[in-house]
């Protein structure tokens, strides 16, 4: 049977100084950050143009009127909320 030697590790060499591994963990950072921004607007998208839909559905139901008018407005003011994200 093989002994291990006890300093294995004070045998590893250096891959990366502290600074190159502090910096490309920053950059990581900043890369999760971003992806967590971009999907984090995406669902909010998702979720208003779901919530403008219930109220169109609701207009729908609604005879022609004050409270269908209402309702469709008020889902063509959700929809627009952010006019960026509609393109």
């Amino acid at each position: 049977m093989e002994k291990f030697d006890k300093n294995i590790f004070s045998q590893a060499q250096t891959l990366f100084t502290q600074d190159e591994f502090n910096k490309a963990l920053n950059e990581a950072k900043a890369e999760i950050m971003a992806v967590a921004i971009q999907t984090t607007k995406q669902a909010m998208f998702f979720e208003r143009r779901a919530c403008a839909q219930m109220l169109m559905d609701m207009a729908d139901m609604e005879d022609e009127g004050t409270v269908c008018t209402a309702l469709r407005n008020a889902a063509e003011h959700i929809v627009n909320r952010v006019p960026a994200q509609n393109q």
